[in-house]
């Protein structure tokens, strides 16, 4: 039931911040417990437990595909990929779900557990951080906002305003040098970034954007072949089908608040990008009519 305050964009879109909390509550949680164990009590046990590595995965230890993330290498590497997972997941969650939204991140954490594993299936190195969900997010959140402008502060110093879709060509350029430089057989850097696991985590963003959120492939109406993102080609929009909407000016309160509970259940299940445009019209009408009346 809706109660007597008129709705507003802003409460729907708090309600699906929910999953983003519960999730940065774990990856907090870990950290805790992983530097309680290796300060406090001075063992790597934890570590050992959760972290993702080739030997563990032999010996049967495939929870890890799926715990590294609740690791860091430090306070600074924690801070900055969750304020990244924060700021960049309450957009895409608002236009997925949060269905959606846990089904993919836990198939970017282990796409690119495997992608890694595939690299490293004899060779040492452990895999630990968030980042690949980040770099997940940051795919889904190009591929509908192209072209969006945001802003940003490097090293929290110097404005930089940019779109999303720079961004995301930047770090593949990053992770693709590094796979090719110092994770592939021959490569002359030894670093610690597991660049495959980015690059499965972007992959597996991509894949849920071509074959999950797409309008023409959920209709049935594009081909087979895959496509690449809308952002780097153009192509013509499906007309979307009507969907009966009660005029907002002439109905009840009453009906009023029906219909929004309507649109906001439909929110729930599939999504924010799933409205018709009358449907977000109702959203913004309805907020006004009902604190007027």
């Amino acid at each position: 039931m809706l109660s007597d305050r008129p709705y507003m964009r802003d409460d729907y879109q708090r309600e699906r911040t929910s999953f983003l909390v519960w999730l940065l509550a774990a990856i907090v949680a870990g950290f805790i417990v992983q530097n309680v164990f290796a300060v406090w009590i001075g063992s790597n046990s934890f570590e050992r437990m959760l972290a993702l590595s080739a030997g563990g995965l032999r010996q049967g230890q495939v929870w890890t595909l799926l715990t590294y993330p609740l690791l860091h290498g430090g306070i600074l590497h924690l801070l900055l990929v969750g304020l990244g997972i924060y700021f960049l997941g309450r957009e895409v969650v608002t236009h997925l779900g949060e269905r959606r939204m846990l089904w993919l991140t836990l198939g970017a954490v282990a796409l690119g557990g495997l992608a890694w594993f595939a690299l490293h299936f004899n060779r040492p190195g452990v895999v630990m951080g968030a980042t690949p969900i980040l770099l997940c997010y940051l795919t889904v959140f190009a591929c509908l906002f192209p072209n969006r402008e945001i802003s940003f502060l490097v090293f929290f110093i110097i404005p930089i305003t940019t779109r999303p879709k720079y961004i995301l060509w930047v770090a593949l350029a990053i992770d693709a040098l590094g796979l090719l430089f110092s994770e592939l057989p021959g490569g002359r850097m030894q670093t610690s970034v597991a660049h495959s696991a980015h690059l499965g985590a972007m992959l597996a963003g991509w894949l849920y954007y071509r074959f999950a959120q797409d309008a023409d492939w959920m209709a049935m109406r594009g081909s087979a072949a895959l496509r690449l993102p809308r952002w780097m080609t153009r192509r013509k929009q499906a007309p979307a089908a009507a969907t009966p909407v009660m005029p907002v000016a002439t109905g009840s309160r009453e009906d009023i608040r029906a219909e929004v509970d309507r649109i906001l259940d439909k929110i729930n299940s599939q999504g924010f990008a799933a409205l018709t445009p009358e449907e977000k019209r109702v959203l913004d009408d309805a907020k006004d009519l009902l604190s007027r009346r």
